[in-house]
């Protein structure tokens, strides 16, 4: 249990540097820039985001729990199966980007109250950061985490939570820990009218992960999907550009009532297209990545092929999964990878989780991991399978083919 929590807490760790918090850690490190002149406030915001990283993993265990005690098999990053989930999470990527540009600002009329107001806005914002960041954590998968996910799976909801308990106190550490060391703090460039131009910059590490999710959506549920959601962005973008007239109007003393009026109409009708996208499935799971398998993945398959004389790849993976995708493209679509799996006539299987797949999610359960990515080789002889690394290397999965089919060679 104890190598469990402290690989947690590395994991957590190490889960900063995945490129998919890469956008949201982002806005943190701009947080510290501005208040590191101040360092009460500094501190302040450093707690606000633990305190926002606890409660939302708090949360989403929670759900996992409920989830699997009711008998359901899922694991890590089970929310981003949802497409409601994933279109939400789109248009608060682009909210968070409209905003570092200027078109509107958060928390304005409370920056007006004087400085207590200010600051509980920046505590408010540094909470709902820490927040949006474990939640686009997931998608990611960091060394030493596969397997302290998976022990915790397995073991009492007590036990379980203590676990993704200290990945979240790992994930917030650098963060709070930067806030509160005021030598560290003075690394960092005075703030200044450049931060404005960094500001902008940082909107479109925003927009590329909004766009991602799209995609993402897009495989995860269809062309129809993709349409309410390129329409909710439409009307997003729309309704940010009304608000932030409306701020201008209110700092001059001007009217601005109806444009707040006319900013609630707008959000309102988000909620129709974002309704139909609840029980939307694509009419095919990945199509094109399937048809790149020898042989669609199962059990029952697995079962009746290994020990045949053949090794048998099964690639765990799915659309959202960053970690995922990064493999597939630095090793697994690799010439050098196809030409071992052609030489030791491997079967290879692709196992998608872009939607929930219960069977997916049990055979994770199973290898002891509680999320993607999951790679695992049959030896040709059917012995004990092989879990390969969550971070692949061509030269790792080549070794991997070519000793599994050695060992079907010797029998």
């Amino acid at each position: 249990m104890l190598t469990a929590i402290a690989a947690a807490f590395l994991g957590g760790i190490i889960l900063n540097l995945m490129p998919c918090v890469f956008p949201v850690i982002s806005l943190k490190a701009l947080s510290l820039i501005r208040h590191h002149a101040r360092p009460a406030h500094a501190r302040a915001e450093g707690l606000a985001f633990l305190v926002g990283v606890v409660v939302t993993m708090v949360l989403l265990v929670s759900l996992l729990l409920l989830a699997r005690l009711g008998g359901a098999s899922v694991g890590w990053g089970f929310q981003l199966q949802s497409p409601l989930v994933i279109a939400v999470l789109v248009l608060v990527m682009l909210a968070s980007a409209l905003n570092l540009f200027g078109l509107f600002e958060v928390g304005l009329s409370l920056q007006r109250v004087g400085e207590v107001g200010g600051s509980q806005g920046g505590l408010i914002g540094s909470a709902l950061t820490g927040a949006l960041a474990i939640i686009v954590a997931t998608p990611c998968s960091a060394p030493f985490m596969a397997s302290a996910v998976g022990y915790a799976l397995t073991q009492p909801p007590f036990i379980s939570f203590i676990i993704f308990l200290s990945l979240a106190l790992g994930f917030a550490a650098p963060f709070t820990l930067i806030s509160f060391f005021p030598i560290v703090a003075r690394i960092l460039p005075s703030p200044g009218a450049w931060m404005i131009t960094l500001k902008h910059a940082l909107a479109f590490p925003m927009l590329g992960a909004a766009g991602w999710l799209i995609w993402v959506l897009e495989r995860q549920a269809g062309s129809t999907a993709l349409a309410a959601i390129l329409t909710c962005c439409l009307l997003l973008s729309f309704a940010a550009w009304l608000y932030g007239l409306a701020q201008k109007r209110q700092m001059m003393g001007r009217r601005h009532w109806a444009l707040h009026i006319a900013t609630a109409v707008v959000i309102v009708l988000l909620v129709p297209p974002l309704v139909t996208l609840k029980g939307s499935t694509a009419a095919a799971d990945s199509s094109d990545v399937v048809a790149a398998a020898a042989v669609a993945w199962s059990p029952q398959n697995v079962d009746a092929i290994k020990g045949q004389g053949k090794p048998v790849l099964v690639n765990f993976t799915a659309s959202w999964c960053i970690t995922c995708q990064v493999n597939e493209r630095t090793s697994l679509s690799t010439q050098a990878v196809k030409t071992a799996m052609a030489r030791t006539n491997t079967i290879y299987m692709i196992a998608d989780s872009t939607k929930y797949n219960p069977d997916v999610e049990q055979a994770l359960s199973d290898f002891g991991r509680g999320g993607l990515p999951l790679y695992v080789v049959y030896p040709a002889d059917g012995g004990k399978p092989v879990v390969l690394p969550q971070v692949l290397t061509p030269g790792t999965v080549i070794t991997a083919l070519q000793q599994a089919s050695e060992k079907g060679n010797k029998s």
